[in-house]
């Protein structure tokens, strides 16, 4: 079966630059340990992406569209085609005193966070340090293999999915006929939740609507529940208490006719 746009598939990659081979990202453990790039904590697994929605480089978007499950390939990408060329504009001087307020001592390689900016120090010159916020791939050329797994079908999957490439991991979904309720830490507010409902549901029809709810509001909803079925066991044991009296008058009166009618033809 041959992916199309919008399709979820489940793949693993593994990227490495052109020119020295070094793997800069893997979904697959052991080539991480292979390559002294494992990182301990980190997660080593598949990826679901939805094909078309820029979740992956560009590169990869536009080349698994027609290509085959369970089959491995090779992707050689241009700059443009994964992370983008070097911008100048990203290339900025930063006043010393600005590293000298924060106690750091600046040098050529360091990787600083500027008003939230990740960047590397490329030259520390007197009070001015040239800091480069480009990508640290942008302007490299890249090589992916890909190994296309399988299309994903399980509408869970697919909204788990989604979320965590909103950074929210570890997400429980429960799925009513297309009615999802998503339970995650504080919960999410009203504009947020209603963008990623309106995303969800472009990208998965069969999804009638998303629901965000607190892991304490879950909690909550299901110790009501709970209680609720216990109060119908307690009714449901009530009355078939309130109903054996009733059959016992009965059987006692049904045994009182036969004893009659047995005596009756005794005497006959």
């Amino acid at each position: 079966m041959a992916i199309k746009n919008h399709d979820f598939v489940e793949i693993d990659y593994t990227g490495t630059m052109k020119d020295d081979n070094i793997v800069f990202d893997t979904t697959v453990e052991q080539v991480a340990r292979d390559n002294g790039f494992y990182k301990e904590g980190a997660s080593y697994k598949p990826a679901i992406i939805c094909v078309g929605e820029r979740q992956v480089v560009p590169g990869i978007d536009r080349n698994v569209i027609g290509k085959e499950i369970g089959q491995e390939y090779t992707f050689n990408l241009q700059p443009e085609e994964a992370f983008g060329k070097k911008d100048a504009k990203l290339l900025q001087l930063v006043p010393s005193s600005r590293f000298k307020k924060d106690n750091i001592q600046p040098f050529p390689g360091m990787q600083v966070s500027i008003d939230d900016n990740m960047g590397i120090i490329r030259t520390v010159s007197g009070g001015r340090i040239l800091v480069d916020f480009n990508n640290p791939l942008a302007g490299k050329e890249v090589v992916y293999k890909i190994k296309i797994n399988r299309i994903v079908e399980n509408d869970e999957e697919k909204v788990t999915s989604l979320l965590e490439i909103l950074g929210m991991q570890n997400a429980h979904i429960h799925n009513n006929n297309g009615d999802m309720e998503v339970v995650f830490g504080q919960g999410m507010p009203e504009e947020v939740s209603k963008a990623v409902e309106g995303n969800v549901k472009k990208l998965i029809p069969t999804v009638k609507s998303l629901k965000f709810v607190s892991e304490k509001e879950h909690k909550h909803e299901a110790e009501v529940k709970t209680e609720a079925k216990l109060e119908d066991k307690k009714e449901n044991k009530k009355d078939n208490a309130d109903k054996k009296p009733a059959e016992a008058v009965k059987e006692e009166k049904t045994d009182a006719v036969k004893k009659e009618s047995s005596t009756d033809a005794e005497q006959n």
